[in-house]
């Protein structure tokens, strides 16, 4: 297969792209070759300590072109859950600076404490996230506002090693408080690509990833092709030999099977 009449490509970050601070190799000429063909490229990522923006110009460093609107985050997806069960007043904030950002852009004013004029929490990973921010989080979420978890990966890839994510942290709130967050935006739920094809209007959108459990499991919830490339998490062969939600449409090595000449391999 090729890109084809794909109007909009889905690229997960993190091991489809880059890893940490160094480009994947193939990445820079896979997409510099969608781009070419017409195809908009968008970057999708669970990750919510950082704006679209500052995701922008790290992908710009390293020589692939993007834009703030060519990213969305779980944030971003986070929010517009956040707004489908308030809409407007204080939300109590956990996180980077993602978070709080993705918040004002839904015209949310985050805050770091609970009160009483706290309508609902969105909870997202951070470096900087403690003991304090949790306590926060738990008194808010027992006291029965909304609670929206922006990704529930349980490990964070650091410079030095597999690290606790979000997953970890809500689980934290979630044992305190007796209950779960209300909503989940990250993949494997479908929020995080909603939230992008509504922004860009995508007609034909195929999610580009390298863990079954996350990107190919969302991309299959919606109903939408995937790819799955074995630069990241999973192999091809699991990618060949997964089931259900989790089994990709196409498998390719990495991302220079978008260059004209090269071709994807349809999972049987």
């Amino acid at each position: 297969m090729s890109i084809g009449d794909r109007d909009v490509l889905l690229f997960d970050l993190d091991g489809v792209v880059y890893v940490g601070p160094n480009v994947v190799p193939g990445a820079r000429e896979g997409i510099l070759s969608a781009h070419q063909q017409g195809a908009r490229c968008i970057f999708v990522t669970n990750n919510a300590s950082r704006t679209a923006s500052q995701i922008a110009v790290h992908l710009r460093e390293l020589g692939i072109a993007a834009e703030e609107q060519d990213v969305v985050t779980s944030s971003m997806a986070g929010a517009t859950l956040v707004s489908s069960f308030v809409s407007a007043g204080d939300v109590l904030a956990v996180g980077g600076e993602g978070v709080a950002a993705a918040l004002r852009e839904r015209g949310f004013n985050p805050v770091r404490e609970y009160s009483d004029s706290v309508v609902a929490v969105m909870q997202g990973y951070g470096s900087n996230v403690g003991w304090s921010d949790l306590a926060e989080a738990t008194f808010a979420v027992r006291a029965g506002v909304p609670w929206i978890a922006t990704n529930l990966d349980s490990t964070f890839p650091s410079a030095r090693g597999i690290a606790p994510g979000n997953g970890a942290l809500v689980h934290v709130v979630a044992q305190t408080a007796g209950r779960g967050p209300n909503a989940v935006a990250g993949k494997p739920e479908p929020a995080l690509l909603q939230e992008a094809i509504a922004r860009t209007g995508a007609l034909r959108p195929l999610m580009i990833g390298d863990r079954l459990d996350t990107d190919i499991a969302a991309g299959s919830r919606l109903g939408i092709p995937t790819l799955l490339v074995g630069t990241g998490v999973a192999s091809l062969d699991e990618g060949r030999s997964a089931r259900g939600e989790e089994r990709p449409t196409y498998v390719a090595a990495d991302l220079t099977c978008l260059l004209p000449n090269k071709a994807w391999d349809e999972v049987a």
